[in-house]
Parts: structure tokens; C-alpha cells; sequence
């Protein structure tokens, strides 16, 4: 069984982390531990690199609190053009693995918020009148009227940050000619 260690304690993230490595490895195959760690980045990331850097970030620190893990998994949402989106990276003792998510057109009343300073969360959560909407389902969820979630849209992005990991081709060697 992979002890995996998710660099968040965000049930929504937790969950998709969870479907990700037993849809990869099978069913019971991970016990998923959820810490909680600095990203490094403002609480809302923005643009790409950011982004990036947060979800990085968040596995470098967990690999330091819990170096006796098989995987350490980073999320990191964030804002770039008008849009929400998230970074997965994932990494064990030899490689890293890192996928995007799919993007969500935001509401420009929800843009000029978030411009001031807000962060996507608190404006969902007043805008929905969900208190903690970024746990469960999220913008995403709001706004495809719960065709999509967060958990859903991350679960993606992380199958495809995990293909290095169950793909001998990944590790192959390139040949000289």
C-alpha cells in the first residue's frame, strides 16, 4: 500500500487525490494523509508560474515533514485571464509528474473582487452563501450546476500528472544517434 501524502487538508482535493491513485494503482491501494504546509504563494495565486510554484512548493514542505512517503501531491488553484484553474504536481523518490487542470471562465463580478485583493473562496462563499464552498465543490460546481467539481476537474489533471509514474517509457533513457 503507497502512504501518499497530500499536501493540503482541503476535502475536495483530498478526495480527488484519493480516485486518482486507486483509479492508477486500484482500489485500496494508498492510505492518502492530508497535512498541512505553506505554499510559499499569496492565498490567491496568480497566473501560471504562481500557480505552479505554489503546487511545488507545497510538495517540497511536505516531503520535509513526511520524508518516509511513497508519494507527496501538491494542488495549487489559481487565477490566470479571467479564469480559475489549478496546478497538480506529484512526486516520489525519483521523478515529478505535473498536470493542469481544465479552466473556468470567471464572472466579472467576481474578477473585480478578486482584483481588490479577495480570494475566490471568500467571494464564492458570499456569492453561493455556501461558508465553505472551496472545500466541496467549489466555483466549478456553482457554475456547471453541479455537472462538474472541483474534485471531478482535479481527479483529471492528477491521472494525467501520474502517467510517469505507471509508464515505463517515462524513464527510458533518450538514445544518442
Amino acid at each position: 500500500m503507497y502512504h501518499v501524502v497530500a499536501a493540503t487538508t482541503n476535502p475536495a482535493k483530498i478526495d480527488a487525490i484519493k480516485l486518482a491513485f486507486e483509479d492508477i494503482f486500484g482500489p485500496e491501494s494508498v492510505r492518502i494523509e492530508g497535512i498541512e504546509v505553506e505554499s510559499g504563494v499569496p492565498a490567491q495565486p496568480m497566473g501560471s508560474d504562481e500557480t505552479r510554484s505554489g503546487a511545488r512548493n507545497r510538495v517540497t514542505n511536505a516531503r520535509q515533514l513526511r520524508p518516509e512517503a511513497d508519494f507527496w501531491v501538491g494542488v495549487e488553484a489559481g487565477i490566470e485571464d479571467d479564469m480559475t484553474f489549478a496546478w497538480m504536481v506529484i512526486e516520489d523518490m525519483h521523478q515529478r509528474g505535473e498536470s493542469r487542470s481544465a479552466s473556468l471562465m470567471l464572472p466579472e463580478v467576481i474578477l473585480r473582487e478578486i482584483r481588490l485583493g479577495h480570494e475566490l473562496g471568500e467571494e464564492m462563499a458570499k456569492l453561493s452563501g455556501i461558508a465553505d464552498v472551496k472545500r466541496k465543490g467549489g466555483a466549478i460546481g456553482i457554475f456547471t450546476a453541479g455537472v462538474l467539481t472541483r474534485t471531478r476537474v482535479y481527479h483529471q489533471a492528477l491521472v494525467l500528472a501520474l502517467a510517469p509514474f505507471h509508464n515505463e517509457v517515462y524513464q527510458a533513457r533518450a538514445h544518442t544517434h
